[in-house]
């Protein structure tokens, strides 16, 4: 076979043509092509790059907030039982306190109550004895008795002090319109004349005297001049003995 030299060239001109042809319409658009898809993967590479960044760093921050929420909620906890213990402690003592205080006022209610049943049963036990103490004078009482009580007062009269005198003296009045003298029994007119001259001595009253008989007084006399009463016998005795047992 022999080579055709012409037919050489024109395919070494047809392959050149063709490789520029390609080169010019062909690959150098498939080189843009492929540079442009290498672009775009490389920027979809680095955005994906980017995200997975900004994934792991929110990643990271979702984290650190949930350990930061636990931390918070721990925080939270303690201080809400610390809350609650100290509402309960406070709870508590109230109470205690308010137990307390009912405590203390039934034990004052109850100290009450058996100081009124005390005072009762002494009133009564004392009313019995003022009244078996009266029934027993009452078998006793006398004219020589009330002599004995009246003799006495005259003693009395005569041995009161200066301060004494001059403060019955103010409470009775230097002037009163009538001496009542009571007693349980008549008066003999010597005891009588005694009794006046004991009375405006010492007193220093002047008002005639008037007599009265009261046998509720069982022995003894009682003097009024005005607002002042001199009490010498048994009834009155008897009373003021039982108001000072009463307020004792």
């Amino acid at each position: 076979m022999e080579l055709n030299w012409s037919t050489f060239v024109l395919e070494i001109i047809n392959f050149l043509v063709l490789v520029w042809i390609l080169k010019r319409f062909f690959y150098k658009p498939v080189l843009e092509v492929i540079a442009r898809r290498r672009t775009g993967i490389e920027k979809k590479l680095h955005d994906a790059e980017t995200l997975h960044a900004e994934a792991l760093a929110l990643r990271a921050q979702y984290e650190n907030r949930l350990a930061e929420w636990e931390k918070e909620r721990r925080q939270a906890r303690m201080e809400l039982d610390k809350e609650i213990e100290a509402e309960r402690q406070r709870r508590l003592e109230a109470l205690q306190l308010s137990l307390e205080q009912e405590r203390e006022k039934a034990k004052v209610v109850e100290q009450r109550r058996l100081e009124d049943i005390r005072l009762k049963t002494e009133k009564t036990a004392l009313q019995q004895s003022l009244r078996f103490t009266t029934r027993l004078l009452s078998a006793l009482v006398c004219p020589q008795l009330e002599h004995n009580l009246i003799e006495l007062l005259l003693k009395d009269l005569s041995t009161l002090s200066a301060e004494k005198l001059a403060e019955i003296r103010t409470t009775a009045g230097k002037v009163a319109k009538n001496i009542i003298v009571s007693s349980a029994y008549p008066l003999e007119d010597d005891l009588r004349k005694r009794l006046e001259e004991a009375v405006v001595s010492s007193l220093e009253v002047t008002a005639p005297f008037d007599y009265t008989l009261d046998k509720e007084l069982l022995a003894g006399v009682r003097i009024t001049i005005g607002s002042w009463v001199l009490r010498a016998n048994l009834q009155d005795e008897l009373a003021s003995f039982a108001e000072l047992a009463h307020e004792t």
